[in-house]
């Protein structure tokens, strides 16, 4: 394919206006939204008016006068078409590894099994906090190959914890049939879904889903460190009881009762004071998928991915790609090992190309199907062609390594 090719394609493209919804620099070729997607124009707008307006004229009123109180369902609503659950399924809250320790808790009580079971290479917050459940609560955390994953699903394990979409070599469970699996042993899964929500078309509802957590930063656009959020089926709900118990979570919180009582529904799972800001900044990132369906952004991510993955078995046969060819086994980035990895990543970085290096040896670049085109997939693998052609990774500098990588 030729670049006049890929503008053409780009030219054709139905989902090629969404990008004006993004404030990219002209120029930068951005494949790292699955770290942190780029900033949507009307956020900033947004926070100007949270700030100014509603924190500065309205102070403490707007927790009533501007909705501030109701954000984290609000918004946990706007999120669930996303992945195929009900308005009242989601909430935005904390962290996705706050999260993850209040689901893993909270179904851990419901069982008299002693195991949580995973795979090995999950993204390490997700081992760290499964461990520290595990000690807190007398559990056995049992970590596996990706492969021997079903076969392990047995009769002393109480939880399955799964990242949907694999951080680094982006390979995709069967949610479904795996979610069938585990139940069928009496098994409940969680699933992660930080490299899937709003990057691949999600039905938790469909595929019997119980429990889920996802991040709030990535493909969802909502600024760095914005809150994550926090799925559980509704017939489930009432059956759990939050762990971190926190005044936000009580069924009413300016009672200022001594006892706890957990609210009703999903409201339960929250524990803290909102985090405004966040939520305001997270909320016109899911706005920026309005209109358009999940199912026209994989269409439309399957051919850049697949584009991708041919242009570089073209032009640099030197990286080994290591993400499935099949869509349906995949998430909406690609993945390729190389020994120099990291010096690989540093020098596209320098000259426009935004990717990211995952230890030890791999990089990557995430399909963003609301603000990457052809045409950026094509000028990326040029650039990485002749950065390896050149050998100017080699370059001394690229090797320093920051504080993050």
């Amino acid at each position: 394919m030729t670049r006049d090719e890929a503008r053409a394609l780009d030219r054709e493209d139905p989902l090629r206006e969404l990008r004006a919804r993004f404030d990219l620099p002209d120029g930068l070729i951005y494949l790292d939204g699955n770290s942190l997607g780029a900033l949507p124009r009307a956020a900033v707008a947004r926070q100007q008016e949270v700030v100014t307006r509603e924190w500065g004229t309205s102070l403490i009123r707007s927790w009533n006068d501007h909705g501030w109180i109701d954000a984290p369902a609000r918004v946990g609503a706007k999120i669930a078409p996303l992945i195929g659950a009900g308005p009242h399924e989601v909430i935005v809250t904390d962290s996705t590894s706050v999260n993850l320790f209040k689901l893993l808790a909270a179904a851990a009580r419901l069982s008299d099994r002693r195991v949580i079971l995973t795979e090995s290479g999950n993204f390490h917050t997700d081992l760290h906090i499964a461990a520290g459940v595990a000690e807190l609560m007398g559990f056995e955390l049992r970590v596996v190959a990706r492969d021997a994953v079903e076969v392990a699903i047995g009769p002393d394990v109480a939880l399955l914890l799964l990242t949907h979409v694999h951080y680094k070599s982006g390979a995709r469970w069967d949610m479904a049939a795996l979610t069938a699996r585990a139940t069928a042993a009496g098994v409940r899964t969680v699933w992660d879904l930080s490299h899937s929500a709003g990057a691949v078309p999600l039905d938790l509802n469909g595929a019997g889903a119980e429990l889920a957590v996802g991040c709030g930063y990535k493909y969802l656009n909502g600024g760095p460190g914005a809150p994550a959020f926090l799925y559980v089926a509704e017939h489930l709900q009432e059956s759990l009881a939050n762990p971190l118990s926190g005044w936000m979570g009580h069924a009413e919180p300016f009672a200022f009762t001594d006892d706890y009582r957990p609210a009703p529904g999903i409201a339960r799972f929250l524990t803290g004071t909102p985090t405004i800001l966040g939520l305001a900044a997270l909320e016109s990132g899911v706005e920026s998928f309005a209109g358009v369906s999940m199912e026209a952004l994989w269409a439309k991510s399957v051919a850049l991915v697949d584009l991708f993955a041919r242009l570089a078995a073209e032009r640099c046969p030197e990286l080994a790609c290591v993400t499935p060819m099949d869509p349906e086994a995949r998430g909406s980035h690609i993945s390729f090992a190389h020994p120099h990895a990291f010096e690989i990543c540093q020098a596209l970085i320098a000259d426009g190309v935004i990717g990211d290096f995952r230890a030890p040896d791999i990089v990557r670049f995430g399909i963003t199907p609301l603000y990457v085109g052809h045409e950026d997939v094509w000028r990326a693998v040029d650039i990485l062609a002749d950065i390896l052609a050149t050998g100017r990774w080699r370059d001394p500098r690229f090797a320093v390594r920051g504080k993050v990588t």
